[in-house]
Formats: C-alpha cells, sequence, structure tokens
C-alpha cells in the first residue's frame, strides 16, 4: 500500500490493513473514490471523534475490496457486496471501555449509520460507523442475534 495520509491522524494503510486480505493473498487497494470517501469519513467523523476522546483511535476494519468483503462475510444482496466498507464510506472501531461513549458523541456528527455492535446493553463489542457525503441517513441502530441471524433495531 502507498504510504499516504488521508488527514493528519489516518493513513491510507491503517484504513486498509487486513490480517484476512494478508493471510488469503487478497487485494485490498482501493481507487481514486474508495480513497476519497475515506479522505471524507476521516474528516467528517474520525477526525473530530478522534479530538474528543483525546487519543489515538484504532481501526479495526476499514476499506474491503469485494472480495475481501465476501471472504469474511460482510454485507452483501444476491451475490453483490454491499457492505460499505467496500465503498470507502465505513469503518469499525474499538476502544475498550470507551465504546457506548463513542456511540452517544457520534450522534452530535453527521453520519449515515452508527450500529452498536453486539456487547450488551451497557457497552458494545464495537462501533460501526459509516459517512455517505451528501447523502447520510442519521440511522442508529443496534445489531443482535437472533435465532443465529443479525437483527438491527433502530435506536
Amino acid at each position: 500500500c502507498i504510504k499516504m495520509n488521508l488527514t493528519k491522524h489516518f493513513t491510507l494503510a491503517e484504513m486498509t490493513r487486513s490480517l484476512t486480505a494478508s493471510r488469503k493473498g487478497i487485494d485490498n487497494t482501493p481507487g481514486p473514490q474508495e480513497i476519497q470517501n475515506l479522505i471524507d469519513l476521516c474528516e467528517n467523523v474520525l477526525e473530530p471523534l478522534r479530538n474528543y476522546l483525546r487519543q489515538p483511535l484504532p481501526i479495526s476494519s476499514g476499506y474491503r475490496s469485494p472480495e475481501l468483503n465476501k471472504a469474511i462475510g460482510g454485507a452483501s444482496r444476491n451475490g453483490k457486496q454491499t457492505s460499505q466498507h467496500c465503498y470507502g464510506q465505513a469503518v469499525d472501531i474499538v476502544v475498550d471501555g470507551r465504546n457506548a461513549e463513542i456511540f452517544r458523541y457520534l450522534k452530535n456528527l453527521d453520519v449515515d449509520q452508527v450500529i452498536w455492535e453486539f456487547g450488551t446493553d451497557q457497552e458494545p463489542a464495537w462501533i460501526h460507523v459509516s459517512y455517505n457525503k451528501g447523502n447520510n441517513r442519521n440511522n442508529y441502530l443496534k445489531a443482535v442475534k437472533r435465532n443465529g441471524k443479525t437483527q438491527y433495531i433502530k435506536l
């Protein structure tokens, strides 16, 4: 991956890092539009969040090529990879002990979706956040498993 800063605190390398891609030899290089979407996400969501937290913000999953998204079982419909990760519009964040706080803070920003991913009623296991410039829905959801399937409850 080309060494490139997307914003002051976020690099293209951290937004494309994937152990699964490395292990399976999957090319996880985004195109120009996906890189612009990552820049928009960093500028409008991740930089303000990092400034609020006053600590580095670890990205557990950022951009995913369609092949990588399929390999990890990401969102798809009729065989097409539909996850916003494939468009450079979404990241997953884990900051131990602060995920619920992050979820609450993100309600102050213009976002597309924020998902409280599993965990407990007090603390999600991680936070999924997406940004879709000019088309944000400001959806706040909670992911839960019911009968072995993931369901999303609107919050």
